[in-house]
């Protein structure tokens, strides 16, 4: 049983004709129909009144089948016990929320509600069908030029870590000209008891949120994937949905599938419960009906908690397994965006025939910076937050999306830093990486900052970690004051390595640092050698960026090269 209908049905959709209802053609019987109609809500209470007009060719949906609603705003649709209602909002209108900003397009079918004896309470019995099932839109003002919040894995484990979140990210974007936000999965990191307070806090933004399902959000003494999400869907509703802003088509996604297996105790939260990555069946047969009623050449864009695929690791809780059937539907789309979270890394991924995927271009995969950077680890800042740098040296954040018509760009911003905080410089020489116990005769930072002696030069090397860097970023470094013949630009290379810096934070500060949490070689890490001539003195590296989307970046630090320590000074004498 899914977590919407108790079987898969397949579907076949028929466009509206003569003012009749668009119905779905399925192959097995459901319990009951439900019925309603989609209105203009004038007087913005939500309650559909006289003289408050339908709104035809909305699709409306119960997780499987689609139909579009006649003339008259009206729909109809099987349903089982066990279904959430849900239209897909259009362009152009917006659907009523919630005191904590949260949209409400959906109605939650289930009149025994959720099983007994979850630790985190579910869904209370909803009763019979309501003779009307009613969905209120309003016309909305949507520009097909637009920008949005993404979080992911926002992961409070404590209350504590709430405040975090509270004052490193939400505050700064109060008075935001998003349209909306999205949080990508682990919203929570299993204590769901924590869950109300966040959401209000979020609100504060003022802007409505969507959220998508990640494991850290599974109801974990639930039996299987079926009933893995019942906390979720009494806050969000479905745990898979579509909506339409400007020229785009958005796609909340559920990947994460429960297999069940776990026993809750008080010592023991997690129960022990097992997930891979994978959209099952019947996500994956309404997501195909869906895109029969979009034009191809309209920007969809895909959101998910676990990646399509990562350089992370290979494992099925971390990989979706079944992307190859996702690109299958997708094949030919030119505008195609896909983002997640849950491996705190950042990464672009280009899709292409060698993947499985087929269309005019790569299909763009990206793996968003979290807002928990390392899981709230590390030594805390002045307000008392903690550091938090990601395993990849990402500092924690979140990111903007940019919609222009049919094309999405996506541009990273680290919590309280400016915009243009994109990239970290570093100098390392050879002898020090990875040698944690080196750190506890030198100051932090004193073996990564600017300041060598002549002896090390020709050992010497810059990094820059370029927060989200992928791989059709270009790095370039010149050194100012450097011999005539190094003052060039110097092509640096993207290599495959621990950033420097996290590898020291880390070794340093291992009684703040959650115990699994250790670096990681990083996808957007650039290398290049000092030249080998550098005498004493004073300089300044440059370094350039141009990034994913053809957008640059200016970086800047200063190198002081000592005279060596090797060298006899002073006047002889007898001691």
């Amino acid at each position: 049983m899914s977590r919407f209908r108790s079987r898969a049905r397949a579907l076949v959709s028929l466009p509206v004709v003569l003012c009749a209802l668009l119905l779905a053609i399925s192959a097995g019987a459901s319990a009951e129909t439900a019925r309603g109609f989609v209105f203009e809500d004038l007087d913005g209470d939500g309650v559909r009144d006289d003289g408050e007009p339908g709104i035809p060719e909305v699709r409306v949906s119960n997780g499987v089948d689609i139909v579009q609603t006649a003339a008259d705003g009206a729909w109809q649709l099987e349903v089982d016990d066990a279904a959430v209602i849900f239209l897909t909002k259009p362009a152009g209108w917006a659907t009523p929320v919630d005191g904590r900003m949260l949209p409400r397009f959906y109605h939650v079918h289930q009149p025994a509600g959720s099983p007994e004896g979850l630790r985190y309470p579910g869904l209370e019995p909803t009763g019979p069908l309501p003779e009307s099932i009613d969905f209120a839109l309003r016309r909305s003002d949507e520009p097909s030029r637009f920008s949005a919040l993404l979080f992911a894995d926002t992961q409070p484990q404590s209350a504590a870590e709430v405040d975090f979140i509270r004052d490193d990210v939400v505050a700064e974007l109060i008075g935001t000209d998003a349209r909306f936000g999205m949080t990508l999965g682990d919203i929570m990191y299993d204590d769901l008891s924590l869950l109300p307070r966040l959401l209000s806090i979020v609100a504060q933004i003022g802007i409505p949120w969507y959220n998508v399902p990640g494991n850290h959000e599974l109801n974990l003494d639930a039996a299987d994937d079926a009933g893995s999400l019942e906390t979720f869907k009494r806050f969000f509703g479905p745990p898979y949905y579509s909506f339409e802003v400007g020229d785009a088509v958005f796609f909340v996604l559920d990947n994460i599938f429960y297999q069940g297996g776990g026993v809750v105790t008080a010592d023991n939260v997690r129960g022990g419960g097992g997930y891979i990555a994978k959209i099952d069946e019947e996500q994956m047969q309404w997501l195909e009906n869906e895109l029969r009623f979009i034009p191809p050449e309209k920007l969809l864009f895909l959101a998910m908690h676990s990646p399509l695929e990562t350089y992370v690791s290979d494992s099925p809780g971390v990989n979706t397994a079944n992307r190859r059937e996702l690109f299958a539907l997708l094949e030919g789309r030119p505008n195609l965006y896909a983002v997640a979270g849950h491996t705190h890394t950042t990464e672009h991924r280009y899709f292409d025939e060698d993947d499985g995927f087929s269309g005019p271009e790569p299909f763009h995969h990206h793996v968003l910076a979290t807002v928990s950077g390392s899981w709230w680890s590390g030594p805390l800042d002045e307000r008392g937050v903690p550091t938090t740098q990601q395993r990849d040296g990402t500092p924690n954040g979140y990111h903007v999306l940019e919609v222009d018509g049919a094309r999405a760009t996506v541009a990273f911003r680290a919590a309280g830093f400016d915009p243009d905080h994109q990239m970290r410089i570093v100098f390392d020489v050879a002898h020090h990486r990875h040698r944690a116990a080196i750190y506890r005769d030198f100051r932090e930072g004193e073996l990564l900052q600017g300041r060598i002696s002549v002896d090390e030069v020709a050992q010497a090397a810059v990094y820059v970690n370029v927060f989200d860097g992928g791989p059709r970023t270009e790095v370039t470094m010149r050194v100012s004051g450097a011999p005539a013949g190094a003052q060039g630009a110097i092509e640096m290379l993207r290599v495959d390595a621990i950033d420097p810096f996290v590898q020291e934070q880390f070794a340093r500060h291992v009684a703040t640092r959650k115990s699994w949490v250790e670096p990681i070689a990083s996808s957007h890490l650039w290398r290049a050698d000092l030249p080998d001539d550098l005498g004493p003195g004073t300089y300044t590296v440059s370094v350039e960026v141009v990034d994913e989307f053809g957008r640059r970046h200016h970086g800047h630090r200063v190198l002081e090269v000592a005279g060596s320590s090797a060298t006899p000074g002073g006047t002889v004498r007898y001691p």
